[in-house]
């Protein structure tokens, strides 16, 4: 039952850090840390019906949030590096400019 109540405490850190955060780093560590609480309760659950199964699924999980984990990073450094932006905030403006600026130049194109 411990191990429960360290994976919903876990889990509970992990929304709020991604709810409040708007560092594309500290969102990535809030992702992680709700992903180690998910397999948290493959292991818990899987060891209380004495079944293999949920370590198995665990080992599948953190291996694929290990390779989702790497891509994200590399698209935040990737952003980093060329548009010199850490917070989504200013990423969704970016998004939002260069969209309409993409419409203006289809319609210019069009006449």
């Amino acid at each position: 039952m411990d191990y429960i109540i360290l994976s919903v405490t876990i889990l509970a850190i992990g929304i709020v850090g991604l709810v409040t955060k708007h560092d594309l780093i500290k969102m990535l560590i809030a992702i992680e840390m709700i992903t180690a609480a998910a397999t948290m309760n493959f292991v818990v659950f899987g060891s209380l019906m004495e079944n293999s199964l949920g370590q198995a699924f665990s080992i599948l999980a953190l291996s694929v949030d290990a390779c989702v984990t790497a891509v994200a990073l590399a698209l935040a450094i990737a952003i980093y590096k060329k548009l010199n932006i850490r917070d989504v905030r200013d990423l969704s403006e970016i998004t939002e400019t260069s969209s309409d600026k993409e419409t203006q130049t289809v319609e210019e194109d069009q006449k």
